[in-house]
């Protein structure tokens, strides 16, 4: 059984655990995929699934992936991700991948896009501190020193700049899975994961003991 699927966050809420505790969970719909190209190593090279998420109209994809989705037959999709096995002959075109491949107490990542921000300075970016305000002061917002002498009379690699903040893949490992609904294809994760509402969502079982 392949123990990953494509999903889309909802919001956050509470559940109450048996013991009363307070749970804070994020709510996701999550499947059902379809198996839409099925890979071997003696045709790729390697053993994977292509698997898709969210139907759409045909108009809204262009014809190459189009013909692509019709040999599975099961209509037009708006997310593929490819995902490895170990034996892909167990698995047919055109099979459905549900939330009934987790169960409750099991660990997984789930993997997002993080909200945009904007461009923004060191300080929202980065933490940095600012620089004193008093009278005549002209570092009060600005990061300071970015290069060294003549030597090497350049700005290293990876230093900290203002710049583009959020909008970034993000993966959170080792969340728990408080509840499964398979009559509604919803996971309930314990903890937040990245993204905004109605984002879409990588979940695969975790490596993480």
């Amino acid at each position: 059984m392949i123990k990953a699927i494509i999903g889309r966050k909802l919001e956050m809420m509470q559940v109450f655990a048996e013991d009363g505790t307070n749970i804070p969970v994020t709510l996701l719909e999550v499947g059902p995929c379809t198996v839409s190209q099925i890979k071997t190593p003696e045709r790729d090279g390697y053993s994977a699934l292509q698997i898709a998420f969210g139907t759409c109209k045909p108009k809204h994809i262009n014809k190459p992936l189009k013909g692509h989705l019709d040999k599975a037959g099961k209509g037009y999709f708006q997310v593929l991700r490819e995902v490895r096995v170990e034996d892909p002959g167990q698995f047919q075109l055109g099979q459905e991948i549900t939330v009934d491949s987790f169960q409750i107490g099991e660990r997984i990542d789930v993997i997002g896009t993080s909200k945009g921000k904007g461009y923004a300075g060191t300080i929202k970016r980065w933490g940095f501190q600012r620089g004193p305000d008093g009278h005549g002061s002209k570092n009060v917002r600005e990061p300071g020193s970015t290069g060294n002498a003549t030597y090497p009379g350049r700005v290293i690699k990876g230093k900290k700049m203002p710049g583009q903040k959020g909008n970034k893949r993000i993966t959170t490992m080792g969340l728990k899975i408080v509840d499964v609904r398979p009559e509604d294809n919803l996971l309930l994760v314990k903890g937040a994961i990245p993204g905004s509402r109605n984002g879409i969502v990588f979940i695969r079982k975790t490596n993480r003991v």
